[in-house]
């Protein structure tokens, strides 16, 4: 029995930008290892009055682990998380969202985030083990890669 596809369509609510109720997320490299994306969240993300939900808030963190695997070639899935709120993450207000491979043994990755406002003030952070699913390779949004012949 084999397992599923892993196919990036461009519809996760995080990253995809063909995902209409979405994040929008656009993550770039920062250092070998890490990736680095700024956000303002709407209000419809929130969750107490000016607060953005605590799961938009795993969200952020979880995208940015995933990113951080990409980064390093792997196409990373979620495996387990911790996460830990050191503040409220607010609506409206620019954000900084960070994830990093701090080890890699065989096909499972050690990676951290955090969400931090502008000036560096940390709001969560969250740790977790992501498992690769084989290599990025290069076709995204389900469209085969061309030049691979």
């Amino acid at each position: 029995m084999s397992g599923p596809v892993w196919v990036d369509d461009g519809r996760c609510f995080a990253c995809g930008p063909f995902s209409a109720d979405g994040l929008h997320l656009h993550f770039t490299p920062s250092g070998s290892q890490s990736v680095r994306a700024e956000i303002t969240l709407p209000p419809r993300f929130q969750g107490w009055r000016g607060t953005a939900h605590g799961g938009i808030v795993m969200t952020l963190l979880d995208e940015a682990m995933a990113h951080a695997c990409g980064n390093i070639g792997e196409r990373g899935v979620t495996a387990s998380m911790e996460l830990r709120f050191r503040g409220p993450v607010p609506l409206g207000t620019p954000l900084v969202v960070t994830g990093s491979v701090k080890w890699k043994r065989r096909q499972v990755m050690g990676v951290e985030a955090a969400v931090s406002l502008a000036d560096g003030t940390v709001l969560a952070t969250g740790e977790g083990s992501f498992v690769s699913r084989g290599p990025l390779g290069k076709p995204r949004y389900g469209i085969p890669d061309t030049d691979a012949v």
